[in-house]
C-alpha cells in the first residue's frame, strides 16, 4: 500500500536523522560562564575586555572566610598557625596565581638598598599577641579586608588564573575544602565565595534539575495524556513526538557549539509541554472522527487536512515567540530563544511526519470509550459556552476590573539585579557570599580607569591627589569598603622609606621628594599589587575595590552620583576616568530589558495581527484575537507587581514566551473557525461548533502547559522558579480568557458576510 511504504521511508529517514543528533547530544556540555551574561556587542564591554587584558579580570579570585573557634579571636597564636598553614597550602596549588592572607601581609621597610617585609602578625611569638593586634587595627587596609572588625574571622583571597574553567576550578576548590577537613574545620565555619564557587555550584544544579523537571513533567504529562485518551498509543505516541524533537534540538545545538547553561537549560522541559500542543490537537481530531466511523486512512487525511493549517500557524508564532528573544544582547538568552524556537518547529515537522506514519502503520484502535458516551466533553462544553454567554456582562466587567488592578500593579514593577540573583536568600552559597559582606568588604567588585592626561604619567602629583579625593569620595559616599590604586602603592612606599611608620602613610609633600620615591619603586614592582595597579610605563592606573551586593537599582544611583562627582571635581586636562568593570556590565543589562522585552512583545503582536488580518481581512478581528491574550499577560504583571517580583534577566523573558505560548490556543481556534465558517452560515452557529470542537484540545493542552510549566517552581533558582510560576498562570489565565472573553468578543465584534466567505479558499487545503 503506497501510504504504508510511505509511513516506512518516512520512519527510515527520522530514524537515521535522530542517530546522527543522539550522537551530538552525546558530545553536550553544561557550562556556567559569568562572562557570557555581559551585553554583547556594546562598547562598555569591548573597553572592559582590553582593559582586563592590561590589568586581569576583576573576579578571577575566591575567598575564604575562617571563623575562629567560639569564645577566642583571630589573633590565638593556635588559629593564626592554621592560617598560615592553609595559605601556604593554598599557594601551592595549580592556578593560583597569588595568596593575600593576614599571615602573609607584611609591612615593607627600606633599609639601605634593601626591602625588609616585616609581617603584622607573628604567631610563634604569642608575646607579641597585643602588639601585633593594636597595629593591625591601627594600619589602613587589614581590618574590614582580611580581619573581621570584631575579630572573629579572616579572609583568605585566593588570585586565581584569568577566566579558569570548571573543571580545574573545580579541583582547587576540592583541594582547598578537602584541606579543611584535615585540618579538622568544620563545614559551618569557612565560607567560600567567588565566581569559581558560582559557577561550580550552577552547573552542578543544571545538571540535577534538569533530570528532577524533565522526570517530572514525563509522569504529570504521562497521566494527563491517558486521562485524556486512555489508549497506550495516545500515550506514548505523542511520548515519542515530543521527546525526539527534544533529541533533534539538543542535538543541533551541541553541532552548533553551544552548551548547557542556565537558559538552555529550560529548552527540554519548555520544548517537552510547549511541543504537546500539536499532538493533542492531531490526536483529538483523529480520535473524533473515528468516534464517527470513519475508515482510519480516511480519519488521518482529514486531521492533517483541517489541523494543519491551524498547527503551522501556531507552530509559527510560538517559535516566533522564542526568536524575539534573540533581540537581547545576552547570550544565553540569545541561544536559548533560537534553539527553542527551531525546536517548536521541529517539533511541528515530526507531528506532521513521524505521528502520521505510527498512525498510519498501528491497526485501527478499538476506541475504549464508545461513541455515544464519547460526547460527554459536548455536553460540558455546551453547558460552559452557554453559561458564557448568559453571563456575558459579569465576564466583560470582571475582566475590566481585573485589567485595571493589574495595570496600577504592574506599574510598581522595578528593574533590579544582583550578582547571585537566581539563588534564593537562604541559599547556603547566598549565606557564604553574605557573610563577606557582613564581616568584610563584600563581593561585588569594583572599577575606575585611571588615565593621566598627555603629558603625565599615573606618578605625577596632581594626578595622584585627584585620585586620592576621588578615593575618599568612593569609601566615605559611594560605599567602598576595600580601595586600592596607584594612590595606595605612593603611600606604601613613602611609608617603607620612612622607617615603616603609619603616620607616614600618605603622599608626598611635594614633588621634589615625589621624584625620588618613584626612582624607587623599581624595587617593589615585582609586587603582585604593584603590577595589578600600574602599568610599567606610568601611562595608566587601576582603582579597585570591593562593596555588598547592593543591587542594580542602587547601583546605578550610586554610579549616576560619581559621574556627576568626577565631572565637577575632576580636572580632565590632569586625570580621565571611565568606569568598568564586570559588576558595571552586568548593571548595564538592566537598561537593555526593558527596551528587548518591548521589542519581543512588538513582534509578537504584529505577527499576530498579520496571521489574523490574511485570515479574516479585519482589523476588528486582530482586536478580538489579541485582548484574550494580552489580558493575561497585564494580569501577571500585576502579580508580579503585587509580589515585589523584580525584573530580571532571567524574568524578562516570561512575557514574550508566555504570549507566543498563549496565542497557539487561539490560533487553533480561529482558524477552525474559519473552516467551519466555509460551511455554516450563522456566525452563532459556526462559534459554537467551533468551540465544542476546539474546546478539549483547549483545555488539554492548556492542562500539559500549566502543569508542565508548574514542575520549574521546584528549582533552588529563583529565575527559574517565577519562569515556572508566572508563565503557568498567564496560561491559566489564558485558557479562561480563551473560553470566556473570545466567544463574547467574537460574537460582538466581528461582522461575518456568508456570501463572501462561502466561497472556496484554496490556500486553506495545507
Amino acid at each position: 500500500m503506497p501510504l504504508r511504504k510511505l509511513s516506512y521511508s518516512i520512519l527510515l529517514v527520522l530514524a537515521l536523522l535522530s542517530a546522527v543528533s543522539v550522537y551530538f547530544v552525546a558530545q553536550l556540555r553544561f557550562n556556567y560562564n559569568f562572562n557570557d551574561f555581559y551585553p554583547a556587542g556594546d562598547p562598555d564591554l569591548d573597553y572592559y575586555q582590553q582593559y582586563s587584558g592590561r590589568f586581569g579580570n576583576d573576579n578571577d579570585y575566591v575567598l575564604l572566610g575562617l571563623e575562629a573557634p567560639a569564645g577566642r579571636t583571630v589573633f590565638e597564636p593556635q588559629f593564626l598557625t592554621r592560617v598560615d598553614s592553609l595559605t601556604r597550602f593554598i599557594q601551592a596549588r595549580p592556578h593560583v596565581v597569588h595568596v593575600t592572607s593576614p599571615t602573609n601581609a607584611t609591612n615593607p621597610v627600606v633599609e639601605g638598598l634593601g626591602v625588609f617585609n616585616i609581617p603584622y602578625l607573628h604567631p610563634e611569638e604569642p608575646a607579641r599577641r597585643a602588639q601585633d593586634s593594636a597595629l593591625v587595627y591601627r594600619t589602613l587596609g587589614l581590618v574590614g579586608n582580611l580581619i573581621a572588625q570584631d575579630a572573629r574571622a579572616v579572609t583568605i583571597l585566593l588570585q586565581t588564573s584569568p577566566n579558569l574553567s570548571k573543571p580545574p576550578g573545580d579541583s582547587l576548590l576540592t583541594a582547598v575544602r578537602t584541606e579543611l577537613s584535615r585540618q579538622g574545620v568544620a563545614e559551618a565555619d569557612y565560607h567560600l565565595a567567588g565566581k569559581l564557587v558560582a559557577q561550580s555550584v550552577f552547573v552542578d544544579r543544571l545538571q540535577r534539575e534538569l533530570m528532577v523537571f524533565m522526570s517530572l513533567s514525563v509522569v504529570l504529562v504521562t497521566g494527563l495524556l491517558w486521562f485524556t485518551f486512555r489508549t497506550w498509543w495516545g500515550v506514548v505516541l505523542p511520548l515519542v513526538v515530543v521527546l525526539g524533537a527534544i533529541l533533534w534540538g539538543l542535538g543541533l545545538m551541541s553541532a552548533c557549539g553551544v552548551s548547557i547553561d542556565l537558559m538552555t537549560a529550560l529548552l527540554p522541559v519548555m520544548l517537552f509541554v510547549v511541543g504537546m500542543s500539536d499532538t493533542i490537537h492531531i490526536i483529538t481530531r483523529y480520535v473524533t472522527e473515528l468516534g464517527y466511523g470513519t475508515s482510519k486512512r480516511d480519519s488521518l487525511l482529514i486531521t492533517l487536512k483541517e489541523s494543519g493549517f491551524g498547527s503551522g500557524l501556531s507552530a509559527l508564532t510560538t517559535s516566533i515567540g522564542f526568536f524575539t528573544l534573540m533581540t537581547s544582547t545576552i547570550r544565553p538568552i540569545y541561544n536559548f530563544g533560537l534553539f527553542t524556537g527551531i525546536s517548536v518547529l521541529l517539533t511541528f515537522v515530526l507531528s506532521f511526519t513521524l505521528l502520521p506514519a505510527m498512525l498510519m502503520l498501528l491497526r485501527k484502535p478499538q476506541l475504549r470509550i464508545p461513541r455515544e458516551e464519547g460526547h460527554s466533553w459536548d455536553g460540558v462544553l455546551g453547558r460552559m459556552f452557554r453559561t458564557v454567554l448568559a453571563r456575558r456582562q459579569w465576564v466583560v466587567a470582571i475582566s475590566a476590573l481585573l485589567l485595571i488592578g493589574s495595570v496600577a500593579s504592574a506599574s510598581r514593577i522595578r528593574i533590579n539585579s544582583a550578582l547571585l540573583d537566581d539563588l534564593s536568600k537562604n541559599d547556603p552559597v547566598k549565606l557564604d557570599f553574605r557573610f563577606f559582606e557582613d564581616h568584610f568588604a563584600g563581593v561585588r567588585p569594583f572599577e575606575l580607569d585611571l588615565k593621566p592626561a598627555p603629558g603625565r604619567s599615573i606618578y605625577d602629583l596632581q594626578v595622584l591627589r585627584q585620585t586620592e579625593q576621588i578615593e575618599s569620595y568612593l569609601t566615605q559616599e559611594y560605599g567602598l569598603s576595600f580601595v586600592a590604586s596607584p594612590v595606595t602603592l605612593v603611600k606604601s612606599v613613602r611609608k617603607a622609606f620612612n622607617g615603616g611608620l603609619l603616620e607616614e602613610y600618605r603622599l608626598p609633600d611635594s614633588d621634589a621628594e615625589l621624584k625620588r620615591l618613584v626612582s624607587r619603586i623599581k624595587l617593589f614592582r615585582k609586587k603582585p599589587e604593584f603590577r595589578a595597579l600600574v602599568l610599567p610605563d606610568a601611562s595608566e592606573g587601576r582603582l579597585t575595590g570591593r562593596m555588598p551586593d547592593v543591587g542594580s537599582i542602587r547601583a546605578d544611583k550610586l554610579n549616576a552620583d560619581l559621574r556627576q562627582f568626577l565631572r565637577q571635581h575632576s580636572d580632565s586636562t590632569v586625570l580621565q576616568t571611565r568606569l568598568t568593570g564586570s559588576a558595571n556590565l552586568i548593571d548595564k543589562n538592566n537598561e537593555n530589558l526593558t527596551l528587548n522585552m518591548i521589542t519581543g512583545m512588538s513582534i509578537d503582536i504584529v505577527m499576530v495581527t498579520l496571521i489574523v488580518l490574511a485570515l479574516f481581512r479585519s482589523l476588528r478581528m486582530t482586536l478580538v484575537v489579541l485582548i484574550p491574550n494580552l489580558v493575561p499577560i497585564l494580569i501577571v504583571a500585576g502579580v508580579m507587581g503585587l509580589a515585589g517580583v523584580h525584573m530580571k534577566v532571567s524574568t524578562s523573558i516570561i512575557f514574550t514566551i508566555a504570549f507566543g505560548i498563549a496565542v497557539d490556543d487561539t490560533i487553533h481556534f480561529i482558524s477552525k473557525l474559519k473552516l467551519t465558517l466555509l460551511k455554516e452560515r450563522s456566525l452563532f452557529k459556526a462559534v459554537r461548533k467551533t468551540y465544542l470542537m476546539a474546546g478539549k484540545a483547549v483545555i488539554v493542552t492548556s492542562l500539559i502547559l500549566v502543569g508542565g510549566f508548574s514542575t520549574l517552581i521546584f528549582s533552588s533558582f529563583d529565575g527559574t522558579f517565577y519562569v515556572g510560576l508566572l508563565i503557568g498562570l498567564t496560561l491559566l489565565f489564558g485558557v479562561v480568557a480563551e473560553l470566556t472573553l473570545l466567544p463574547i468578543l467574537i460574537l460582538a465584534f466581528y461582522k461575518h458576510r456568508p456570501k463572501e466567505i462561502r466561497q472556496p479558499v484554496p490556500a486553506l487545503g495545507g
